[in-house]
């Protein structure tokens, strides 16, 4: 993906990202790169609400922000976008006041919606990078087979506990996809949720900001990315390691082959399923 370039900044623009137009490998190329650049938050939570953030403050043109869910007080150990003035208040236009009140210059968009398979092709297609922070498997399913669908880059993360991964997946351009990894969700009741099993949450904000330095990178074009790679960290033991991934010839979604051509199956499986937090953030 290619972003158009306006290199016309105002003297604010210039004092605001001097940090950024400093870095030889960003300077005013990259800036206006970033100012091109749609970006969509699946989840204003744990891992949803740095990302935003961290966009809005580096000048990212765009945002998109997807929750239905509404602030609880437990929510607020973790996702730094809200305030407990907020409480009750719809988590897509929280973190949007949050994200223009760092930078009014940037375009947010909340969307108080539930991503299913209705919707999730229209939204995901209307961005170049898509950054997951829901926290349910049939959420993260449904958002990585809409990218391998609409060729967008995902960025996803996970946290539990003490403990949290990173990767990108981008198939359109030769890499493995979220089901290379990860063929089919676990069986129900396997793997706890976050609601269940608590999770520190200074690790969300750690991995957020993974994701939102990778959706960075991506935009400028610099660096190593996760594509091919799964960063694993573990708070506890202070231990980063990283697993390399490899394209699944057999992928139902991306392999020569593929059996997943339209998200009809997550539709169906949603059909009579409890309404869990599609777009909710960890």
């Amino acid at each position: 993906m290619v972003w158009g370039m306006d290199l016309d900044f105002s003297e604010d623009d210039i004092q605001r990202y001097s940090r950024h137009i400093l870095l030889p490998e960003v300077g005013g190329t990259g800036q206006a790169r970033l100012a091109a650049a749609r970006v969509l938050v699946v989840g204003a939570g744990g891992l949803g609400s740095p990302v935003l953030l961290y966009l809005a403050a580096a000048g990212v043109g765009t945002i998109g922000i997807v929750d239905h869910d509404r602030i609880e007080l437990s929510n607020l150990q973790r996702q730094i976008a809200h305030t407990t003035d907020r409480v009750g208040m719809a988590k897509a236009h929280s973190a949007a006041a949050a994200a223009r009140a760092i930078n009014p210059g940037v375009d947010v968009v909340p969307i108080e919606a539930r991503l299913d398979a209705s919707n999730a092709l229209a939204l995901i297609g209307g961005y170049d990078i898509v950054c997951d922070g829901t926290d349910n498997f049939a959420a993260r399913f449904l958002v990585a087979d809409a990218c391998v669908l609409a060729r967008r880059t995902l960025i996803s993360a996970a946290v539990l506990r003490y403990e949290g991964q990173l990767s990108t997946f981008k198939p359109h351009a030769g890499g493995p996809c979220y089901r290379c990894l990860y063929p089919a969700p676990p069986p129900p009741g396997l793997v706890p949720s976050c609601g269940e099993a608590g999770v520190l949450g200074a690790v969300t904000g750690v991995l957020g900001t993974w994701q939102a330095t990778e959706a960075l990178k991506e935009i400028l074009g610099i660096g190593e990315g996760l594509s091919g790679r799964l960063l694993i960290w573990d708070a506890l033991a202070a231990s980063l390691r990283t697993i390399r991934l490899r394209r699944d010839p057999a992928c139902p979604s991306c392999g020569a082959a593929p059996s997943i051509t339209d998200l009809s199956a997550h539709a169906a499986a949603a059909e009579g399923a409890p309404a869990e937090g599609a777009a909710c953030g960890v």
